[in-house]
């Protein structure tokens, strides 16, 4: 029987209008941060929303409801690191989530766009070891970040 993963997508709320596409392009190619899934096993996303807005209000309550749903897994999509500027609360969402409904959190969902590389590189945002963390799992090649824009 092949595994099966059940997950669900959590955006910031200034993207709150985002039908989801890249992340489910994403997704089903297993590219950005969905490479952690191995290319024959089952994922089913069970939930999509948004923060709430800053601070995240929305991040108290929605895992419930994405846990009730059989969610597993978290993806904090990569609007929160390629946004101007970056979410200040992501290290507090992957913090809280854990914490209070035992759930796996992964910054990123699909790869960053290399449009967004560029700026953030000539603004020096992710210059912190900090950031090389968050955007890794997205950061993926030029290729792909370019197919992304």
């Amino acid at each position: 029987m092949k595994k099966k993963t059940k997950l669900a997508i959590i955006i910031c709320d200034r993207y709150k209008s985002c039908a989801g596409g890249k992340c489910f392009r994403a997704m089903h190619n297993r590219e950005g941060a969905f490479d952690i899934y191995d290319k024959d096993e089952d994922i089913e996303l069970v939930g999509y929303t948004s923060c709430g807005g800053c601070p995240g209000g929305n991040i108290e309550y929605a895992p419930e409801e994405m846990k009730n749903n059989g969610a597993e897994v978290i993806h904090l999509a990569t609007g929160f690191v390629v946004g101007f500027p970056p979410c200040p609360y992501i290290e507090d969402f992957k913090k809280f989530i854990p914490e209070k409904y035992g759930m796996k959190v992964v910054v990123g969902t699909h790869p960053i766009p290399e449009k967004y590389r560029i700026t953030h590189e000539k603004l020096g945002t992710w210059n912190d070891k900090k950031w090389e963390q968050l955007t890794g799992p997205t950061m993926t090649d030029e290729k792909t970040r370019l197919a992304y824009d």
